[in-house]
């Protein structure tokens, strides 16, 4: 597997107008963008209160909720279709959402609530992920076979990086060196090298890889939907160095504690309503802690001290808020049709 470098940094040094062949050329959406040089507004410049986000992949929207009472706050439409996947900036005032019937992902400003910029990346843009600067937003074209990247200042494509068939998944180590790629077509995860954007390792996983996650100790963790585990990915050696039965249609992760316990890695497993806490040695997983939560969970995110769960049911159209304590649920807030990624501002 190759990656053209060279055309990548042809395309920086051009200003990527004139590029073609191994990039993308800039398609971007039909909607404005603020100029780049205009002053900061009053909105851009106050204090960005945390929130919950959920992207509504049947109605086309983000769902917003405050996230510290737990009471919705608006939705935010899309102004794409199937909205699946959001990443957001780490000031909280950027908000990126991956759309898979439109191929395009969607720029939302947090403070005013709407969507600023539409790009389009590949066919079905499935997931997302933001470089640790911020700086560039990487996006997975399931149909493509891609990965592409986009500048968040500009919104331009800088380049494409091919990868297995397929990818579903993605994710940066904690230094940054490096993108994990799952391919659900290949049954892989790819390691990529961010500095020379080239696929450095292949490793195998299981069938249909789909949700990568970074811990907060740099394993990466990832979920096996079409069998019925999870794996954890050593960041030094990119070799898998365990996997854990938590039953069928696992979905994502989310790392919290029970109580004084953990942090642990909690599962949300469709075919069971509940969500699964693991914890131990990496290398002999066992269940730790497990939490009934209502009909067909899938995304997860935690709160900052990991006490919450904030759990999407993609059936029951809600985020339940749970007390990792207790495992009581606190909260449930009505959202859009088909919640399937939930993710939280500071």
């Amino acid at each position: 597997m190759r990656v053209d470098r060279f055309t990548l940094l042809a395309c920086l040094a051009l200003g990527i107008a004139g590029c073609a062949g191994a990039f993308e050329p800039v398609k971007m959406g039909s909607y404005d963008m603020a100029p780049a040089t205009a002053p900061p507004s009053a909105a851009a410049l106050a204090p960005v209160p945390s929130r919950i986000y959920v992207a509504n992949e049947s109605s086309n929207d983000v769902s917003v909720i405050d996230a510290t009472n737990f009471q919705s706050v608006g939705t935010i439409p899309a102004l794409n279709h199937s909205t699946h996947d959001l990443a957001v900036s780490r000031d909280g005032r950027r908000l990126y959402a991956s759309n898979l019937a439109s191929g395009r992902v969607s720029v939302i400003d947090t403070a005013k609530r709407e969507t600023i910029a539409s790009i389009y990346t590949g066919e079905r843009c499935h997931v997302v992920a933001l470089s640790n600067d911020d700086g560039q937003l990487w996006v997975a074209n399931i149909g493509d076979n891609t990965i592409s990247i986009v500048d968040t200042t500009t919104f331009r494509i800088l380049g494409t990086i091919p990868v297995g068939k397929g990818p579903t998944g993605l994710t940066f180590s904690h230094d940054g060196r490096f993108a994990f790629v799952s391919s659900q077509g290949e049954k892989t995860v790819g390691v990529i090298d961010t500095t020379s954007h080239q696929v450095v390792k292949t490793i195998p996983v299981g069938a249909n890889p789909h949700f990568l996650v970074v811990s907060r100790d740099g394993h990466i963790w990832g979920v096996n939907t079409g069998q019925n585990d999870v794996y954890v990915l050593d960041p030094e050696s990119h070799e898998k160095i365990g996997t854990f039965a938590v039953g069928d249609k696992p979905q994502q992760i989310a790392f919290a504690y029970k109580g004084t316990t953990g942090p642990l890695a909690y599962v949300t497993v469709g075919s069971q309503n509940k969500v699964v806490g693991l914890g131990g040695d990496l290398k002999e997983l066992k269940v730790m802690d497990e939490i009934a939560v209502g009909e067909g969970p899938n995304g997860i995110w935690s709160n900052p001290e990991g006490t919450r769960l904030f759990v999407a049911h993609d059936k029951g159209n809600e985020i339940r808020v749970i007390d990792t304590g207790t495992g009581q649920t606190l909260a449930t807030v009505p959202v859009g049709r088909k919640p399937i990624r939930v993710v939280v501002s500071r």
